[in-house]
């Protein structure tokens, strides 16, 4: 199920990407020519201890950041070639986001919550209402569109981030510690779910400093300061395959 689409063009390419930050007089290297391709509906998850790297990948595959050096290419379109204004639309259009502290509107509910995108992207209000709803369900919060974040646990919260991250019918879910600040069976809960998701044909990458969080995604890439350490297959995942109808 699900194996590595080996043939045809990259969902994303990175060629020989390098990120210098300037710290007083001093030069840091964030990332060291990374080279990487990220194939459609492949789950990886990029690891590495504190300093690594893997934040700042992250940054670059979302449109967050810039690379000093190298090229970055996501569905054939050099990205460094993008105004501001493109690179928005791209963030809003193409990559859902899920990020470890929910970054949900504390006053507004589920639903306004997950519309925040259609917004966004101009979509009438019956259509962002109705697409909102539905990925609500999806996630298994059909019967929570009217709560607030407050009136959630924190599963529920990031439930509600993943389907605003999916509300788009983005290219790429890229998810960032997003069970860093759930208790184990709420993160489980999460895990379950992006195996679905990932199952239903989406893109997805993990960010994780968690082994056990790794360990569900079908490519492991180690990063260790700034350079690609290892990538590869992981064989031994852990899989809800007699879960998923």
């Amino acid at each position: 199920m699900n194996e590595t689409n080996l043939n045809g063009q990259p969902l994303i390419e990175l060629r020989h990407i390098s990120r210098v930050y300037q710290v007083g007089v001093e030069q840091v290297f964030a990332l060291r020519d990374i080279n990487l391709n990220i194939y459609r509906n492949e789950f990886v998850a990029i690891m590495g201890p504190s300093g690594s790297g893997k934040s700042t990948l992250m940054n670059i595959i979302g449109c967050l950041d810039t690379p000093t050096g190298g090229e970055y290419y996501l569905k054939g379109v050099n990205v460094g070639e993008l105004d501001d204004n493109e690179l928005a639309e791209i963030r809003n259009k193409e990559i859902g986001f899920v990020f470890q502290m929910f970054n949900l509107l504390p006053r507004a509910n589920a639903l306004k919550n997950v519309e925040l995108p259609l917004i966004y992207a101009g979509i009438s209000k019956t259509e962002r209402i109705k697409r909102a709803r539905e990925a609500l369900e999806s996630v298994g919060l059909g019967d929570r569109i009217s709560h607030k974040p407050n009136e959630l646990s924190g599963g529920q919260k990031q439930k509600v981030a993943i389907a605003r991250a999916l509300v788009t019918n983005p290219s790429l879910i890229l998810a960032d510690e997003p069970t860093g600040n759930l208790d184990s069976k709420s993160g489980e809960d999460i895990m379950k779910l992006f195996h679905r998701i990932w199952t239903l044909g989406n893109t997805i990458i993990l960010v994780t400093h968690e082994y056990e969080i790794a360990m569900h995604a079908q490519r492991i890439i180690r990063l260790r300061d700034g350079l690609i350490e290892s990538d590869a297959p992981n064989s031994t995942r852990i899989t809800y395959d007699s879960m998923v109808e």
